[in-house]
C-alpha cells in the first residue's frame, strides 16, 4: 500500500446551513420534531425560511464540516458532494476551498438548486434541522474519483446520503475501492431518524464495509434496537474495528474490538448550540488517527473540538484548531 496523499476524503451532502434562534412554541406550532433532522421539499423550505428570524448562513453538511475541521488542524482532506451552479452552490464551493479542502465535484445546472438546512436552535441549545436536499440527491458513483479514494488513508461517509439512491451506490463504490487499496472506511450514522429509515441496510453496510464507526448513544441504540447503551456497545464491538460513541456531557466511549476506552467530556463548557458537535468530534478523532495517535488521544482531541463548536452558534470552529490541539 502506497503512502496516502490525503488523510481523509469525505463523501456526503453539500449543504448551506441557515441557523436561527427559535422558541419551543415555534417548533410546536410548525410540528417540527425537536432535536432531529427532517427532510422537506423546496416549497416547505421556502415557507419555513420566511418564518425564521435573523440568522447565520454558513456552508455545512455533516462530513463536509468534518473535512473542514481536519484541514483546520493541518490535515490533508478532500470532499465529494453535489451542488448546483447557483448562488448557494458558489458560496459552498468558495467556503470549503478557502479552508483548504480539495473540492472538485462538478456542479450541476439547476434545478434542483443547492441544498440548504434550516436549523432552529432552542434555548436549551438543541438544534432542529429541516433539510431540503436539492442537488445532493443527484450525486452518483460517477462523481466518486477512483484515484482520490485510492490516495486517501480514510474515506469518510455519512448516513444522511443514504436517502439518495445514487448516494448509496457511490458509498459502495468508494468502500470497494478503499478495501482494494488497503484503506480504511469510516461511517457516521448521522441521526436516529436516519437509522430508523435505513436500519437493515446500515447494519449490512457496517458489517460488510466499515472499519471505523461514529455514532451518538441514541443512534447506536436505535441501530441495534436496544434500550441500554451497554448492549449496543457490545454489539457494535463485534462488527467493526473501532467504534467511537459520543454521549454528550458524559464524554465518549471508544470500542476497539474487546477493549473499551472511556473519555470524559471537556470540563467547564457552556453549551450554546450543539450543531456540528459530532462532526467536530469526528474531525479531531480522524486527524489524530491518521497521524498514528492512540485511541485515547483520538477521542480527547475529538472532545476538545466538539467542546469548541458547541460553545458558539454555527457548525464549524471559530478559533485556531492547531492551538486547541496543542492542549494535548
Amino acid at each position: 500500500m502506497s503512502e496516502a496523499q490525503y488523510d481523509v476524503t469525505a463523501i456526503g451532502n453539500a449543504i448551506v446551513d441557515v441557523l436561527t434562534q427559535a422558541s419551543d412554541k415555534l417548533l410546536e406550532q410548525q410540528q417540527l420534531p425537536k432535536g432531529t433532522m427532517s427532510l422537506i421539499d423546496e416549497g416547505a423550505a421556502n415557507r419555513l425560511y420566511g418564518l425564521m428570524g435573523a440568522g447565520i448562513e454558513a456552508s455545512g453538511g455533516s462530513v463536509a464540516n468534518t473535512a473542514a475541521g481536519i484541514a483546520g488542524l493541518g490535515g490533508r482532506t478532500a470532499f465529494i458532494g453535489k451542488v448546483a451552479d447557483d448562488e448557494l452552490g458558489r458560496v459552498f464551493q468558495h467556503d470549503i476551498r478557502a479552508v483548504g479542502v480539495k473540492f472538485e465535484t462538478p456542479a450541476l445546472k439547476p434545478p434542483p438548486s443547492t441544498a440548504r438546512s434550516l436549523i432552529f436552535v432552542t434555548p436549551d441549545a438543541q438544534r432542529t434541522m429541516e433539510t431540503f436536499l436539492g442537488a445532493c440527491t443527484m450525486l452518483t458513483p460517477d462523481d466518486v474519483d477512483d484515484a482520490l479514494i485510492a490516495a486517501s488513508a480514510v474515506v469518510y461517509l455519512e448516513g444522511y446520503l443514504w436517502d439518495a439512491p445514487g448516494g448509496r451506490d457511490a458509498f459502495l463504490k468508494a468502500a470497494r475501492i478503499a478495501a482494494r487499496e488497503g484503506r480504511k472506511v469510516a461511517f457516521t450514522l448521522s441521526d436516529p431518524f436516519c437509522v430508523d429509515r435505513h436500519r437493515e441496510a446500515f447494519l449490512d453496510f457496517v458489517r460488510d464495509h466499515v472499519d471505523i464507526l461514529f455514532a451518538n448513544e441514541h443512534e447506536i441504540m436505535s441501530l441495534y434496537q436496544v434500550d441500554e447503551f451497554d448492549a449496543a456497545m457490545h454489539s457494535i464491538g463485534q462488527h467493526v474495528e473501532i467504534a467511537a460513541l459520543t454521549r454528550s456531557e458524559k464524554g465518549s466511549v471508544v470500542v476497539n474490538r474487546h477493549e473499551v476506552h472511556v473519555i470524559d467530556a471537556e470540563p467547564g463548557v457552556k453549551v450554546v448550540d450543539t450543531t456540528g458537535a459530532g462532526d467536530a468530534y469526528a474531525a479531531g478523532f480522524l486527524y489524530a488517527y491518521t497521524h498514528a495517535k492512540d485511541l485515547h488521544t483520538c477521542a480527547r482531541l475529538g472532545g476538545i473540538l466538539a467542546a469548541e463548536v458547541i460553545s458558539h452558534y454555527g457548525p464549524r470552529a471559530e478559533t485556531d484548531l492547531k492551538q486547541l490541539a496543542a492542549k494535548l
